[in-house]
């Protein structure tokens, strides 16, 4: 019997993984240990509750907590680490850099520390392609230097950085495995496909960031899970593996593709002023990753068709999180002017 304790595991890509993780492997328990902040969200696990009440535990923690921590891997048996759990979003990195860098870099310090002192099987740090930074040609590969160019992804880099460095000077067993954009159900909706689709929805301005030809290579959430799942089983500790799908799209484009899936008219675009240091090109190379055998199930335009009818499906989950309590979490956090900038730009509500 496998106990896996996945962090972060009420967020978007963590939550989806355990819903797939506990359907595929009837001998698994997973215990998901997330603080809960805005974007973990326990209605993601609502099913996973339901269905799995004999393998699914849930823990309210920081992984920063080193003490709690451990009490969690020995209370619960814990076999294997899999760390979802990050401050994510890039454009919250510019107005709060200090919060990713206690999560990302410290608390995945912590995860190692306990890993290496329990003697844990095997860790894997789920990270992303943004640590690479922006590349004009070609793709990126794993052994390429890393060039983040902001908050978000330097503490991401950092925390890759720490996991390297445990493997080399301890053997920590840790894997690293970097996905592209990924997408699908349970994605909160500040992300650019949750955020434009739920606008459109209420025909509200989509907010896109300057000229709109940034490229992103698109991954299918479920796509992102088997591929982790896979690192997890066949990968060798101490290596790097690139996630991603091949999808490669300007943002223009993809916001095009939404308003055409919805009926809605491009009049809808709003283009707005670019954030600064934002990256104009992800791309990955993924021979590594094939070479195990993965490779993406899910064509890009009936994915996103997919997430569309999701959202279209499920307004009870993503509407509460578009209202003022978030907003008021904003607030808290940054102050009421860049709260009331973030409403307008996105079509959160203050009320």
């Amino acid at each position: 019997m496998h106990t896996l304790m996945v962090t972060g595991g009420a967020g978007f890509i963590g939550s989806n993984f355990v819903r797939y993780i506990l359907h595929k492997y009837p001998n698994y328990k997973v215990v998901v240990y997330d603080k809960l902040t805005y974007a973990g969200n326990l209605d993601n696990l609502k099913d996973v509750a339901e269905d799995f009440a004999d393998r699914y535990t849930f823990v309210h923690g920081d992984i920063c907590d080193a003490k709690k921590v451990e009490e969690t891997i020995r209370a619960h048996k814990v076999n294997v680490v899999l760390n979802f759990a990050a401050e994510t979003h890039v454009d919250r990195s510019l107005f709060e850099p200090g919060s990713f860098i206690q999560t990302d870099v410290f608390g995945t310090y912590v995860l190692l520390e306990a890993v290496r002192k329990l003697g844990l099987e095997r860790m894997v740090q789920v990270s992303t392609d943004e640590v690479y930074g922006s590349i004009e040609a070609g793709s990126s590969k794993e052994t390429d230097p890393l060039h983040p160019s902001s908050p978000y992804s330097a503490s991401k880099a950092g925390g890759d950085l720490m996991c390297l460095a445990y493997h080399t000077t301890w053997k920590v067993p840790v894997l690293i495995t970097r996905g592209s954009n990924t997408f699908g159900p349970y994605q909160y909706p500040e992300k650019i496909i949750p955020l434009f689709i739920t606008n459109a929805l209420d025909n509200l301005p989509l907010p896109l960031y300057g000229d709109g030809l940034n490229v992103r290579d698109w991954l299918y959430v479920i796509d992102h899970c088997e591929a982790i799942d896979l690192v997890l089983h066949r990968g060798q500790p101490g290596e790097i593996y690139n996630i991603g799908a091949g999808n490669e799209l300007t943002n223009l484009e993809l916001t095009r593709r939404i308003l055409r899936l919805l009926n809605k008219p491009e009049s809808l675009i709003h283009f707005v002023e670019d954030r600064p240091g934002h990256d104009r090109r992800y791309s990955l190379d993924c021979t590594k990753i094939r070479a195990l055998g993965w490779q993406p199930r899910h064509e890009f335009d009936s994915a996103l068709e997919k997430t569309v009818q999701w959202y279209m499906e499920n307004e009870w989950w993503w509407r509460k999180l578009k209202s003022g309590e978030y907003l008021e979490y904003y607030k808290k956090q940054y102050g009421e002017r860049l709260r009331d900038t973030f409403a307008r730009s996105t079509g959160f509500r203050a009320g």
